[in-house]
């Protein structure tokens, strides 16, 4: 009988998404109720945005959580290396198997041709995607342009006709016609592959038997197919997971709710209970306890009982569960074990006395100072926005550009914080001064605080981006309208910039 083996497979180039561990949590507790392995792979083919910070990110949370794996970049394992940046050789070696059969062809089109050919089919109503042009080239033409070291891709053919079916173990039969199939890039023009092409030669090579992610890759499952048709392998089990949604049905995203795994360990939530949370997404125990462990998830889990209906992650209900965990799973002693943990680990502290010993006459005085580096989003008002020279609109646009300007700065130290304040303060053409004020107010409820920007840096990205919207809100949410108009400037704004 075919060993289970089941993969997560994050992209180190943001922050760890609850997502993310919803998943994890699914393939683990499937993998492991057969007795079978939960792998780890980073998926890094994309150079530009994968970052090693992102990774470390990842696996921390991941590791938090207590979802761990048996084999991974950090603990190696047979099937290795676990990250694709360090797979070239097999890539390498794979491609040029389709290119001997004949199933990829390199492409030479320009992308200013491509763009035209987009723009024409977008304006002919036609279907958009590439028209097959280099497919008419001999191979003494393509010979020709590689050895003139003309820049291309690699594609794979598609039928141009009929259908892919195929089975899911939630949803049956599913049938995609072939004409709905771009020919996908196999491999870039750095010679790096593309996630389709490298998540199925790792999946093959790394025997995993059980594909179980989210539905949004439903309609690439065809692509993924064709490749194991084109090698004669034999694919996976594919299981397409519904997606987590917000409370209004609308896909879950960071722009509505908190979304890292890192921004609900520093609120102070338990692991456990998260955990528990995300698996009552889509899924309840046969004898439908709202409260149970991961262990006694795995010991009852049938993959089939997962309801296709969007499950809703309510920022709300989590709270309400972590709080019966703390009232009635946590012990006294474990309370202030974990409170102390989390409340006055060392390396936070560490970073927070040096603001403070300048400005304090006794231990008394420590709370009023620096109380909010232990509160979750402070208790404001538009009041709290009072400023002699500063409106409400100004005051939006420096709140909402500096989430943006937080989020593409690659690095969270003090020095990056204040340079990105300075860039943003420059742009706005205002005093630094007059540039800092809401956010000293969003970041520490008051006027005047320890230094904002060791503040921001000190709390980090998750909590800093969670206190700015707040205060966003507090001043009177930014429209549809006005909110494009934000974007549009910061983009010309950011794109100067580089």
């Amino acid at each position: 009988m075919l060993k289970v083996r089941t993969r997560i497979a994050p992209s180190p180039t943001g922050d760890p998404h609850v997502g993310t561990a919803y998943i994890a949590l699914f393939n683990r507790c499937f993998a492991h109720q057969h007795a079978g392995e939960f792998i780890l792979r980073i998926e890094d083919t994309d150079q530009v945005r994968s970052t090693a910070k992102s990774e470390a990110d990842i696996l921390a949370a991941l590791r938090w959580l207590g979802l761990t794996w048996s084999e991974g970049p950090d603990v190696g394992g047979p099937c290795g290396p676990y990250r694709q940046s360090e797979r070239s050789d097999l890539y390498s070696r794979e491609i040029r198997t389709l290119l001997n059969s004949g199933h990829a062809f390199r492409c030479f089109c320009t992308s200013e041709r491509l763009s035209s050919l987009r723009a024409q089919q977008i304006q002919d109503k036609a279907a958009v995607g590439y028209d097959g042009h280099c497919l008419s080239m001999t191979s003494e033409q393509v010979a020709a342009c590689v050895a003139a070291g003309t820049e291309h891709v690699i594609r794979m053919r598609i039928p141009e006709e009929g259908d892919c079916v195929f089975l899911d173990m939630l949803r049956g039969e599913i049938r995609i016609a072939w004409q709905q199939i771009d020919m996908q890039v196999l491999i870039k023009s750095d010679g790096l592959p593309t996630y389709h092409f490298a998540n199925v030669v790792d999946d093959h090579h790394m025997n995993i038997s059980h594909v179980i992610r989210g539905e949004e890759w439903i309609n690439s499952t065809p692509k993924h197919l064709l490749l194991y048709q084109y090698f004669g392998w034999v694919p996976p089990t594919y299981c397409h997971m519904p997606l987590l949604r917000n409370p209004d049905k609308s896909k879950l995203s960071k722009r509505k709710n908190p979304t890292s795994i890192s921004y609900y360990r520093d609120m102070g939530y338990l692991p456990r209970a998260l955990v528990n949370y995300l698996g009552q997404m889509g899924w309840t125990m046969p004898d439908g306890r709202e409260m149970f462990s991961i262990e006694e998830m795995t010991t009852e889990f049938d993959l089939s009982r997962v309801s296709l209906g969007g499950p809703v992650f309510d920022v709300d209900k989590l709270t309400w569960l972590n709080g019966k965990y703390l009232r009635e799973r946590v012990s006294d002693d474990e309370f202030i074990a974990l409170f102390r943990d989390w409340a006055f680990a060392p390396s936070k502290v560490a970073r927070i006395v040096p603001l403070l010993k300048d400005r304090v006459d006794k231990f008394s005085d420590v709370e009023p100072l620096a109380g909010f580096f232990l509160a979750g989003l402070p208790a404001i008002d538009s009041a709290c926005f009072t400023h002699k020279s500063l409106n409400t609109e100004t005051m939006r646009r420096i709140l909402q550009f500096s989430i943006w300007q937080f989020e593409n700065t690659k690095g969270f130290s003090r020095d990056e914080v204040e340079n990105a304040c300075l860039l943003l303060a420059n742009h706005m053409a205002l005093k630094i001064r007059e540039f800092l004020f809401p956010l000293f107010v969003a970041i520490s409820g008051k006027a005047v605080s320890t230094s904002v920007v060791d503040s921001i840096s000190i709390l980090g990205l998750d909590l800093t981006r969670a206190r700015l919207r707040h205060a966003i809100t507090v001043l009177g949410d930014i429209s549809n309208k006005e909110s494009k108009l934000l974007e549009k400037e910061f983009q010309q704004f950011s794109g100067a910039g580089d």
